[in-house]
């Protein structure tokens, strides 16, 4: 039975092993899925020991992303523009990196009908996570997409690396120009710790999407907060989670699952 798993810190969290069983057990695919906490100084060292297990590939979730980016010897087209990846394949001695954020968050977006093009779009956080969707949001041409963080040099550092891609500005979490963002999107770890980045007021109208990329049983601080400063719709990233899932899925099996029944198995099995 060929093996995979998601890694991260924390991890136990995680519903990769939830979706993968799914996805397995609809395209009638002989695979295990598991979860591996590794140490923040050792994930190297986690990835080969899985791999000598006998691991065929792996999704790599916070706060890992770009020691991944680093540690695979072939990179896709998406992991290279975002210098992040999300998901491993090892294949005859090989590690190959790439990341399937981005997918995921563009097609989460079309199911929910939140439309890009021509739009002021406002990303928070300049991690792996931010890294891996620039890419994809700049490619539906947005008339802005402004990258705020708390620690403002890498924010700008992020908006200078993707400049030839498109329409990018940078600031800190407290100098994002004001008015009203037509897509506000959390890539901050901040709601895993009940928290949420400290932008300021004055961003989200009453057309305002918000998205956290994060999600949980309840909503988000993120979007309990969105939702005060009366935002026209909330949306956290468990849809993302299934989509950027389901094109692991596709680059590890050659199939491709149908995503829309495991949402709504996954948002039953959140709530319970």
């Amino acid at each position: 039975m060929d093996k995979y798993a998601v890694i991260g810190n924390p991890v136990a969290h995680s519903k990769s092993p939830f979706i993968h069983k799914l996805f397995a057990e609809q395209t009638g695919q002989d695979m295990e899925y598991g979860a591996i906490l590794s140490p923040l100084n050792g994930f190297n060292d986690a990835v080969v020991r899985f791999i000598q297990s006998g691991g065929k590939g792996m999704n790599v979730t916070l706060p890992f992303k770009e020691q991944a980016y680093a540690l695979a010897q072939t990179l896709s087209d998406a992991a290279q523009k975002a210098e992040a990846v999300n998901t491993l394949i090892f294949h005859q001695g090989q590690i190959q990196g790439h990341n399937t954020d981005g997918v995921g968050l563009i097609a989460d977006l079309h199911f929910h009908q939140v439309p890009i093009t021509n739009k002021r779009v406002l990303l928070v956080g300049a991690g792996g996570a931010a890294r891996g969707v620039i890419p994809p949001l700049l490619e539906g041409k947005p008339a802005v997409l402004h990258l705020a963080n708390r620690t403002v040099d890498k924010a700008l550092s992020l908006a200078m690396h993707f400049k030839g891609f498109g329409n990018v500005e940078a600031s800190g979490l407290q100098e994002v120009p004001l008015g009203h963002f037509d897509l506000i999107i959390n890539a901050s770890s901040a709601s895993l710790s009940g928290e949420r980045p400290e932008i300021g007021e004055g961003l989200v109208g009453n057309t305002t999407v918000c998205y956290d990329m994060l999600y949980s049983r309840e909503a988000t601080s993120f979007n309990r907060w969105a939702k005060a400063q009366g935002a026209a719709k909330t949306l956290d990233g468990l849809g993302m989670l299934v989509e950027q899932a389901a094109e692991s899925f596709y680059l590890w099996r050659g199939i491709r699952p149908q995503t829309e029944k495991v949402r709504e198995k996954l948002r039953e099995a959140l709530m319970n």
